[in-house]
């Protein structure tokens, strides 16, 4: 995946996870088979990973994590976090 398109799909997590802003997702490809191929005509998919911590109160933080599947195109398939 280009760099170009990881930039454009982090710009749309960030907006959605504010917490997470600035941070480099860890990017690996997905094989196209079963119900991933079925989901986006049998291309490419893509697994983009963000690591980070958000504020809850003065002095405490909550760790967070964002996985983001993508297709070759940057369209997002589907978002999922965790706390």
């Amino acid at each position: 995946m280009d760099p170009k398109t990881i930039q454009k799909i982090s710009n749309q997590v960030y907006q959605q996870f504010p917490e997470i802003d600035g941070v480099r997702p860890k990017v690996r490809q997905r094989p196209s088979t079963g119900k991933n191929a079925s989901l986006n005509g049998g291309s490419e998919t893509y697994l983009l990973t963000f690591q980070g911590k958000a504020n809850i109160a003065p002095g405490k933080t909550l760790p967070r994590l964002v996985r983001v599947v993508a297709n070759i195109n940057g369209k997002i398939l589907k978002i999922s976090t965790s706390r």
